[in-house]
């Protein structure tokens, strides 16, 4: 990657870098949309139209595994054979990895809409913030010479996270995280083009009507000094919950990784994600946003023990995707989790606020797999919709990273190898 942006900007600098700003930020949220689009028109054949031809439910255990295995078979050949071979494991990358040469995109967008169509448990995240990322690099190059790779990247990066969860805060926060917003001048003046990237892609989607990612719950009206007890207790379960199935992917993913080639390993992980989609039900299948609705609007349908079982499924879904390869994110499905998990606590303690509890199991989820505290109490607060719950959350987070700090992450650590060079 080039060299970090330059030193504090004049004025005429900050202007003229918010053009390339809000063209990346719309062409990223375009892009999710189109990837989106085609997902779910694919998602539609196979889950509605072609079992209604066949007289089969969709939700037929038998059916769920079809597919699932049918999926990984596809995925397999997608990263075994094709050009570019669906860029890099996302197990072993960043949210925000290094950009991938533009022959990598084709057979990258290709396993993520498989993947998201055919009801993996993984999200779209890091697939395409890699390919918006690579385009936002390669235009950037083009429009204007000499712009260090770093611009292309952060521009990328911001617009695709404002578009994925519908606000230019979210990219605020991780950009926070970013040792190159931090080498050299004020960061506000860094920010600046960023968030105009973030805000263009957020404001897109939602132009667009893009889903959003929050559940309908009763307002936290009446902050009490117990609530932070219950808080504390719900995301110390739930963390530990996390944590344990951390501890089990890592050595599943070098079990399958240490398998002759992809194919095969995806295809065993499609075979084991259609066995736990029959255990746990079509709701515990793929990226989980319309599922958590779903789940929460019919929470009083669901005992504990059924909650208790959806969750676990929904998490040991989310270890197998990840660990055999399939491309796709562990956000959107550890928020799932993190929303039942919510529940399972509210049916244990009904006197629990409802979305002091979900937003704690989001919380809990989240940190654990992504590491990132700002995403974390973000995601927290955004989910219920209710920013009143932020000061109990920040309270809570403090015993949660004493808890989990020291354990495994969600991240495989491979040798250092050279970063291939963006293509211009």
């Amino acid at each position: 990657m080039n060299s970090p942006l330059p030193q504090t900007p004049d004025t005429r600098t900050i202007a003229a870098r918010a053009i390339p700003a809000l063209l990346v930020g719309v062409g990223s949220a375009l892009i999710l949309i189109g990837v989106s689009r085609v997902a779910e028109q694919l998602q539609h054949f196979l889950w509605s139209w072609l079992p209604s031809r066949f007289d089969v439910g969709a939700d037929s255990c038998w059916w769920m595994f079809g597919v699932l295995t049918a999926t990984g078979v596809a995925v397999g050949l997608v990263v075994w054979k094709m050009p570019g071979r669906a860029g890099p494991d996302p197990a072993t990358v960043e949210l925000v990895g290094p950009p991938q040469p533009l022959r990598v995109l084709p057979s990258l967008a290709l396993a993520l809409v498989l993947g998201l169509a055919g009801g993996v448990s993984l999200g779209p995240e890091n697939p395409i913030i890699a390919i918006n990322v690579a385009v936002s690099v390669w235009v950037i190059g083009r429009l204007w010479h000499g712009a260090p790779t770093t611009f292309g990247v952060i521009l990328g990066a911001s617009g695709t996270i404002g578009a994925l969860f519908g606000t230019p805060v979210a990219a605020a926060l991780l950009l926070t995280e970013m040792k190159q917003m931090h080498s050299d001048g004020r960061l506000w003046d860094k920010l600046f083009a960023p968030l105009v990237a973030a805000g263009a892609g957020a404001l897109t989607m939602h132009l667009l009507g893009s889903p959003q990612l929050s559940v309908t719950v009763p307002a936290y009206a009446d902050p009490q000094w117990i609530d932070l007890v219950s808080a504390v207790v719900i995301t110390l379960a739930a963390a530990l919950l996390g944590v344990a199935a951390i501890y089990v992917f890592h050595p599943l993913h070098r079990l399958l990784h240490a398998l002759p080639n992809p194919l095969i390993a995806i295809t065993l992980g499609g075979m084991g994600l259609g066995l736990l989609g029959a255990l746990g039900g079509k709701i515990t299948l793929f990226k989980g946003v319309d599922e958590m609705k779903e789940l929460t609007a019919t929470a009083a349908d669901h005992s504990t023990a059924g909650l208790i079982v959806i969750a676990v499924v929904k998490l040991a879904a989310l270890v197998v995707a990840a660990a055999c390869g399939f491309r796709g994110g562990h956000i959107f499905p550890a928020v799932f989790v993190g929303v039942a998990a919510g529940l399972v606590a509210h049916s244990v303690a009904p006197g629990v606020p409802l979305a002091l509890a979900i937003a704690s199991g989001v919380l809990a989820l989240t940190m654990v797999v992504s590491r990132d505290g700002w995403v974390a109490l973000f995601l927290g607060a955004t989910v219920v919709g209710d920013i009143a719950v932020l000061p109990v959350l920040c309270l809570a987070i403090l015993p949660l990273w004493l808890l989990i700090s020291a354990r495994p992450e969600m991240t495989v650590r491979l040798a250092l190898q050279p970063t291939p060079a963006p293509e211009r």
